[in-house]
């Protein structure tokens, strides 16, 4: 009964209540995408032929970058998501010697992934610019581009990926022999708005990408053909096939239908439309392939309960992120203080590995973290635990050790034993400096929990990702606003509860 009523508890912090109405013996089909628009369209159509084959699907969207969607995909986490074949030789199967897609399908075999036939549509990398600047500057191609005489006035930014994917700029600037210049990541949402600014005048570019259009930026010929092939492909874990045949049978109903025409009109539609990612899927599988797909209603009323639904949840799945992380962080991080001060040697290592801890950059956290514990809240908490542990273990050191000496020598003198003197006198004396190191990591957690939608972990930073990735300033409002006046709400929280943590007489002499 009690193992019930957690699990009931949970399914409405996560914000899965709404597949409860599916049968039990409806087979779960989790599709992942990345966090740009195309992806999360490519996911939707996936979810939809997944309920019209009677499975029960769940799309995990924005899952960040190939490592996070292809890592989740081998520990089981997803079940299967939208590939590239030229992301699949550069940065899935790195190294290995991979010629044509029979041969790609074999290695992938080998890891219990299967490989479809081609969607229909190759989205391959490209450098971009304004048309009116390339056209001022005689520039067609990436060679005319690395020759231009301009190119140290230049700015270039490319999306954090692609900066480091073996097949964007290192090996691209290799290739085309460009001289170091000024180039900066920037995430892939927000480079055709700084084109449109002038902020900067190169960045790289899916070719399928609606914003081509839409801001008149000149794609440059790759004439060195330095770019592969990337084919869209669907990756499908092998045992799909034995636990879900008749979805893994209908998901190959997409292989040839979306050539570039048709996915570039898609992407239009969700990224400048402003029509539901959804609804495009379902309108796009009714003209295609003849599918009576079902869709929530989209009046006014039914659009506001959506929304407010999705606040909060949204709220639930924040506070369950901040609420674990900061209790696990307070049960680690106080006695790690305690042991800092009483043995100085060992405090030395504490805090320096602590501090270093600090460093390590959220994203690499979360994606060496999915292999051992998956997609959704645990990586996100993992990471949050992380990053709480340094204000805590400092302020608990610092704390104890600022306890005046008289002090400690008056509680020799009462005989009391070490462990009764940091009991009794040194921990409540250095309190207000452990709850100030407490409140400082809660209100961190807070804010550092919105990289959590990353890895389907929800909470605020979910309307904040799809906000940036659909330049909607509303939706960023919706994460962005409720974060801070949570984190507002913690700080104060803290302060009430400093009344009754604190002793009275340490209160009065902090005030």
């Amino acid at each position: 009964m009690r193992h019930r009523t957690v699990l009931s508890i949970m399914v409405v912090l996560c914000g899965f209540s709404e597949t409860l109405c599916w049968s039990e013996d409806s087979p779960v089909v989790r599709v992942g995408s990345k966090a740009f628009t195309e992806s999360v369209v490519l996911g939707e159509i996936i979810e939809h032929l997944i309920s019209d084959a009677g499975g029960k699907p769940e799309h995990l969207a924005e899952l960040g970058g190939t490592q996070i969607c292809w890592k989740a995909l081998l520990a089981g986490d997803i079940d299967c998501y939208v590939e590239y074949t030229g992301t699949i030789q550069q940065e899935i199967l790195t190294g290995e010697s991979i010629r044509g897609d029979e041969s790609m399908r074999d290695a992938l075999a080998l890891r219990k992934v299967v490989m479809s036939r081609h969607l229909g549509f190759n989205n391959t990398y490209a450098l971009g610019m304004p048309e009116d600047l390339a056209e001022k500057w005689k520039i067609r191609t990436i060679s005319d581009l690395a020759a231009c005489p301009e190119l140290p006035r230049l700015k270039m930014r490319f999306s954090d990926e692609f900066l480091e994917r073996a097949d964007g700029w290192r090996g691209l600037r290799k290739e085309y022999g460009f001289p170091e210049v000024a180039e900066r990541g920037i995430d892939h949402s927000l480079a055709y708005r700084g084109l449109q600014t002038g902020s900067h005048h190169v960045t790289d570019v899916f070719t399928t990408d609606a914003e081509i259009r839409l801001y008149h930026i000149r794609v440059l010929e790759d004439d060195r053909g330095y770019f592969p092939l990337y084919h869209a492909v669907m990756l499908t874990r092998s045992d799909l096939s034995e636990r879900a045949p008749k979805v893994a049978e209908s998901l190959l109903r997409l292989e040839h239908q979306v050539d570039n025409s048709t996915m570039i009109d898609l992407n239009a539609k969700a990224k400048l439309d402003r029509i539901d990612e959804s609804r495009v899927a379902a309108e796009f599988l009714r003209d295609r392939l003849r599918l009576n797909v079902t869709l929530a209603g989209d009046g006014r009323a039914a659009r506001l309960q959506r929304s407010a639904f999705r606040m909060l949840d949204n709220l639930l799945q924040h506070l369950l992120l901040v609420v674990i992380s900061l209790a696990a962080a307070i049960v680690v991080a106080v006695p790690l203080g305690v042991i800092a001060y009483c043995r100085p040697r060992l405090g030395k290592v504490i805090l320096n590995t602590v501090g270093i801890v600090q460093t390590l950059p959220a994203m690499a956290v979360l994606v060496f973290t999915i292999p051992i514990l998956g997609l959704g809240a645990l990586p996100a908490i993992f990471a949050l635990f992380l990053y709480s542990l340094l204000p805590i273990v400092r302020n608990t050191y610092t704390g104890l050790s600022n306890i005046p000496e008289n002090l400690k020598e008056s509680a020799i003198v009462l005989g009391l034993s070490s462990s009764a003197r940091l009991r009794l006198i040194e921990l409540p004396l250095a309190s207000t400096s452990i709850l100030a190191g407490i409140r400082t990591a809660a209100v961190i957690n807070v804010g550092t929990a919105t990289i959590g939608a990353l890895v389907g972990a929800g909470g605020f930073g979910q309307p904040i990702l799809t906000g940036i990735r659909l330049d909607d300033f509303g939706l960023i409002l919706q994460g962005a606003i409720p974060a801070a006046l949570l984190a507002v709400g913690v700080q104060a929280a803290f302060g009430l509860a400093e009344n009754w943590l604190v002793p009275a007489g340490l209160r009065f002499k902090a005030n």
